[in-house]
């Protein structure tokens, strides 16, 4: 399927974050609005998404901490998975980030999202064996 991939606008949140339920990546602890508005904020990072005509087909969150990249909601519409928008979204936030001078990126997929890992996998990223340590300091 073809769509234009661009930075996400005012008119797209709502369509993003019903994407991001649509797909099953929100989580209960994550606010979706709150996370794109911070994205949105800052200059280290993009919400990109991939659209056909005025309708949000697919996301990527990408941005980079001065040493690595990193990518997150990365979503396509459950009807329009399989149909190559998550290598067009992926490969549009790989760009975003060269275009930076970044030459590592990194992604975290859940242990239990076999899905998720053949996809990323079938992209060429590998598992790190990294554990991943957490702590919030402010509850959202």
């Amino acid at each position: 399927m073809h769509a234009d991939i661009r930075p996400i606008t005012d008119a797209d949140v709502d369509q993003v974050v019903a994407l991001w339920h649509a797909a099953g990546i929100a989580r209960p602890w994550n606010d979706p609005a709150r996370d794109i508005a911070f994205a949105r904020s800052r200059p280290h990072c993009a919400l990109l998404v991939a659209v056909a005509g005025t309708q949000v087909l697919a996301s990527a969150m990408v941005g980079e901490d001065g040493h690595r990249g990193w990518v997150y909601y990365v979503a396509a519409l459950p009807e329009h998975q399989g149909s190559g928008l998550g290598r067009g979204i992926m490969a549009a936030a790989e760009a975003w980030l060269k275009a930076r001078g970044v030459w590592k990126v990194q992604l975290l997929v859940r242990a239990d999202n076999d899905q998720a890992r053949g996809f990323y996998e079938g992209l060429g990223y590998r598992d790190t064996r990294a554990a991943c340590y957490q702590k919030v300091l402010e509850e959202g």
